[in-house]
């Protein structure tokens, strides 16, 4: 039995890396980094799509590749590659609010076009977005990340609403984000101490988040098993407060 194709953007370290281990068995990959060099290993049978989310040009030909190549197996899209640059916003540099807005929001936007254009064909496939806790909660020095991860959650909610207004008598097209609380990778180690023990006292639990924390999360919503959760935002935070 053929498996279903499942893209994962930012694939090559962190969350993305541990998502692609926990699907390889079930799944077919098409892995995306911005660029080959940066995987260390790729799980058998993985695709490679490449392409820098920062210029937009590399990005629509992404998605041209994307539907070219996959369009007829693709099963599933999980939005993961991001970006931050943490500073004030008065001394943040246009280049870098561009790469975030570039990365962060308009590359799944762009994907997600893309898919719904595939999937309104088949009548069926999920998307996840993978937001973040501080797209509600907000932070000192995220303004930018923030809203481009507050921007992915408004997306989801109303693609969602999308999906079931044009695909009305053949709908299985499901569309959901996801946001992690401090989880212990890349992007967060680079967090002052002093900042981090402040946050450890808020959450409940009284622990940072691993990645298969949510890797476990994202294999259970695309299954069929999670064919009832639909157009809203999960927050795997450990209780943050």
């Amino acid at each position: 039995m053929e498996k279903k194709k499942v893209l994962i953007t930012g694939a090559s370290k962190g969350l993305g890396l541990a998502i692609s281990k926990k699907l390889s068995s079930t799944y077919e990959l098409i892995l995306h980094a911005s660029k080959e060099e940066s995987f260390t290993s790729v799980e058998p049978g993985s695709h490679l799509l490449c392409a820098d989310f920062s210029d937009p040009e590399q990005l629509a030909n992404f998605c041209k590749q994307l539907k070219k190549q996959h369009g007829e197996t693709l099963y599933a899209v999980i939005n993961n590659a991001g970006v931050t640059y943490d500073k004030p916003l008065n001394f943040q540099p246009e280049r870098e609010i561009d790469a975030m807005l570039n990365v962060n929001l308009r590359a799944p936007i762009m994907i997600c076009k893309t898919a719904m254009k595939i999937f309104g064909l088949y009548g069926r496939g999920v998307i996840i977005n993978i937001s973040s806790v501080v797209g509600e909660s907000g932070n000192a020095f995220q303004s930018v990340y923030a809203a481009t991860k507050a921007g992915l959650t408004a997306l989801t909610r109303s693609l969602a609403q999308e999906a079931a207004a044009l695909n009305e008598s053949d709908h299985n097209i499901r569309v959901l984000s996801v946001s992690p609380g401090f989880v212990e990778t890349d992007m967060t180690a680079g967090i002052p101490d002093a900042i981090k023990e402040k946050y450890l006292h808020m959450i409940p639990a009284k622990r940072f988040g691993k990645v298969d924390d949510i890797a476990d999360a994202i294999e259970f919503l695309i299954s069929d098993k999670a064919s009832y959760i639909n157009g809203t935002n999960i927050h795997i935070n450990g209780g943050l407060l």
